[in-house]
């Protein structure tokens, strides 16, 4: 009687179909590997939920680190980032983020054709537990896939420097940022979180009933208090502070029929 092997059920992600096909055939050569592969990330979005609702979940996702299209001519494009907590499939790092929010209990592992400090730290914010060369031996790539699933995070001995540096660096912007996001006052955070949720002076001025005029004023404030000169910046800004945006719940309607100044 022989004895039962648990199996790794492995999804790869890549829009190249012959590497996307080529690794899935070699990992499903091992005995104790299932594997499918998804040409896009909606594709992979899709095989989550199926294999979800059909009580077969995927354990890890390969996922190509620049997951894009090719536009006409044949010349490959990265689509722009998705916003935070967008599961919607843009590029690789994008879709890392979105799968650890939907899909939390997947390990996933970013394959990358150049070792890039600055998108590995990304990736590992976003939720990747490992970054590795699309060139690595498959030997080398199952160590990683096995690694992960023990809560192991694997990176190139040549890459952590610099990711070290990287991770380093964002949380000292990120300190920065939320010690001048703390600098201002109640009504001011207030209208940074209308900014962040894209609001203009006007539907700001609706939403927490102030005059547009009061409403210029406060924005004038919130960019000299946060050291930026554009509303972009500002929001840029409080992303990195971990400021989310005002929830936007229907039609604003005016208290007393006036505006409060």
């Amino acid at each position: 009687m022989g004895v039962s092997v648990a199996r790794i059920r492995v999804l790869v992600v890549d829009d190249h179909r012959i590497f996307a096909e080529s690794l899935a055939a070699a990992l499903a050569a091992e005995p104790d590997v299932d594997v499918s592969a998804a040409g896009s990330g909606p594709a992979a979005l899709r095989c989550l939920e199926r294999a979800a609702a059909e009580g077969r979940r995927y354990d890890v996702m390969l996922v190509d680190a620049e997951l894009g299209i090719l536009a006409p001519g044949g010349v490959r494009t990265i689509p722009a980032p998705r916003a935070e907590g967008d599961a919607g499939g843009g590029d690789g790092i994008s879709l890392v983020g979105g799968v650890r929010s939907t899909h939390p209990h997947i390990r996933t592992v970013v394959l990358a054709e150049k070792d890039d400090p600055r998108r590995a730290a990304a990736a590992l914010q976003a939720g990747a537990s490992g970054w590795v060369a699309k060139d690595c031996s498959l030997q080398r790539l199952l160590t990683v896939i096995r690694g992960v699933l023990r809560d192991e995070t694997h990176l190139p001995a040549a890459l952590l420097t610099g990711v070290l540096r990287e991770l380093t660096a964002e949380r000292k912007h990120r300190t920065e940022s939320e010690q001048l996001v703390e600098s201002l006052t109640p009504r001011e955070r207030e209208v940074l979180r209308c900014m962040v949720a894209g609001l203009g002076r006007k539907a700001v001025a609706e939403r927490l009933f102030l005059s547009p005029h009061t409403v210029r004023t406060h924005m004038q404030n919130v960019l000299g208090k946060l050291g930026v000169h554009s509303t972009l910046a500002a929001v840029a800004l409080a992303r990195r502070a971990g400021v989310g945006p005002a929830a936007l719940t229907g039609d604003v309607v005016e208290r007393g029929g006036q505006l409060a100044q």
